[in-house]
């Protein structure tokens, strides 16, 4: 770092203050010119780009903010601007990128948060690579590996924005108005919001809209809800890491709240809207997920429910004891047919399907298109995987080699094995694959024990990000989720769960 002392220069320092002066005079004699010589829309373009900026300039987490909510964006945009071209969410996070490490060089410090994940993943993404030596296509395992880069700078990124962001002079007028660090709470609120706002597009398709694509259609009347994924899985998907998140933050802001009555604290108004925020958050999202249709989705959030029900307590045996009590809940509902019968009919022909086997000459008919092309898909990813074994065809060449491998009835891939632990291991061997498995193993352990020394609330916001990677990592045995920007929007979710462990720590 670099410090400058006033008394001994005083004739050669031009303040911080200074230069915003003379930044806004500039920027006033700007507007003028565009107001007089530039048409209307292209002024208000300009101001809002401006505006943007200057958003990103006092705070960079501004600009994970507006990611969060463009990167949904990116299936439609490929329609319109073609799948090879970055998309507004990339470059607005490129962007932000670029101005934290601005920051860092002005400074002369740039601060790269040591986490827990730092190692794992640097090794998955170092085996992920490794894979493309003999690879059918580098472009197509580039593009992977740059995803999973672009997941580890969000966590990095977010982890040090929120705990250790300092403006470059905090003594002005200006910053004195900006918070350098951002709470908790806040962080998940960016997530949540995000989530939110493809919910409402979801829950809108579904009710409200009235039409949509012939093979969404449910119930003769309703059509699946998918939002600007273009598909009803990733979607819902999405919607269970954002639901599991939020039912955690509520379930900690209701118990930091009880406890604090109890002991006779006093409940800030804070507090009370972040009860209400995660409540309504909870139940939007939820109602998305329904609205998806996808059984993919619904497993793997009720697992995560488990999940979340099983740690809620201390004391594991008081977990366990819930767990048991739940499933048998549900066993005596579904049993009963207490369920609607749409939705336990949809969950009741699920195990049935997946016992077909080997899919090679098996009758193909109206119902069982979708289960079958799944699993047509399912065994050239195995195969893949039988004849590169050790480091597999290449990080994102599953959809290049399935011309080799796919089956005489399926010969158009789906873009990949719609079972992610299969796809990695055909696309990097097994050397990838425990690579992998050993970073969210690493996730997993990593909350368990924050678990365990956390408090409420912040213990519920670990509950749910607990409850997100179970769902995320069962969703992901029949579908792939890093698509859609949606890797993202899963490396700031990593991020706050650094905050929570710095935090902790």
């Amino acid at each position: 770092m670099i410090s400058h002392s006033s008394h001994r220069h005083p004739r050669h320092i031009i303040t911080t203050n200074n230069w915003t002066l003379v930044g806004l005079a500039v920027l006033a004699m700007l507007l003028g010119f565009m107001i007089v010589f530039l048409p209307l829309p292209v002024v208000a373009g300009l101001l809002v780009a401006t505006f943007l900026l200057l958003l990103l300039f006092i705070q960079p987490l501004f600009g994970i903010a507006l990611v969060l909510l463009l990167g949904p964006l990116g299936a439609i945009e490929s329609l319109s601007i073609g799948p090879s071209y970055p998309k507004s969410g990339q470059i607005l996070f490129i962007i932000t990128v670029c101005t934290w490490l601005a920051y860092g060089v002005v400074r002369r410090r740039i601060d790269i948060p040591r986490t827990t994940l730092n190692l794992p993943l640097f090794l998955f993404i170092a085996a992920a690579s490794l894979s493309l030596v003999g690879g059918e296509s580098l472009w197509a395992g580039f593009k992977e590996v740059v995803k999973w880069i672009g997941l580890f700078v969000a966590m990095l990124l977010v982890t040090d924005l929120t705990l250790n962001w300092q403006p470059l002079d905090s003594n002005r007028w200006l910053w004195r108005r900006i918070k350098a660090g951002i709470d908790i709470r806040w962080l998940a609120a960016l997530i949540l919001m995000a989530g939110v706002s493809q919910a409402l597009l979801g829950i809108w398709q579904f009710g409200f809209r009235g039409d949509g694509p012939d093979h969404f259609m449910i119930l003769d009347r309703y059509f699946r809800a998918f939002g600007t994924f273009q598909q009803p899985n990733p979607f819902g998907g999405y919607m269970g890491l954002s639901a599991a998140l939020a039912i955690g933050g509520l379930i900690g802001a209701l118990i930091a709240i009880v406890r604090a009555r109890r002991a006779k604290k006093n409940v800030t108004v804070a507090d009370w809207l972040w009860l209400f925020f995660v409540m309504g958050c909870s139940v939007v999202l939820s109602l998305a997920l329904v609205m998806s249709w996808s059984r993919g989705a619904w497993i793997g959030f009720a697992v995560a429910m488990v999940a979340l029900v099983f740690f809620l307590p201390k004391k594991r045996w008081q977990g366990l004891f819930l767990t048991l009590v739940a499933f048998a809940i549900f066993l005596v509902m579904f049993q009963n047919n207490l369920l609607p019968a749409s939705i336990s009919d949809r969950l009741a022909s699920f195990s049935t399907e997946f016992l077909i086997g080997d899919v090679r000459g098996v009758h193909i008919t109206e119902e069982n298109f979708a289960i079958i092309e799944r699993l047509a898909h399912w065994q050239a990813g195995a195969d893949m995987a039988r004849d590169h074994l050790s480091t597999g065809v290449g990080f994102g060449n599953y959809e290049i080699m399935y011309s080799q491998y796919g089956l005489l009835n399926w010969p158009h891939p789906l873009g990949h094995a719609h079972n992610y632990y299969l796809n990695i291991l055909a696309e990097t061997g097994v050397v990838g694959i425990l690579a992998y498995l050993i970073f969210w193993i690493v996730v997993i352990v990593q909350l368990v024990r924050l678990l365990g020394r956390l408090d409420w609330p912040n213990r519920g916001l670990a509950l749910g990000l607990l409850a997100a990677w179970t769902a995320l990592s069962v969703h992901h045995f029949f579908d792939k989720l890093y698509v859609n920007n949606v890797y993202l929007y899963i490396g700031v979710m990593l991020g706050l769960q650094q905050v929570l462990a710095k935090k902790d720590g």
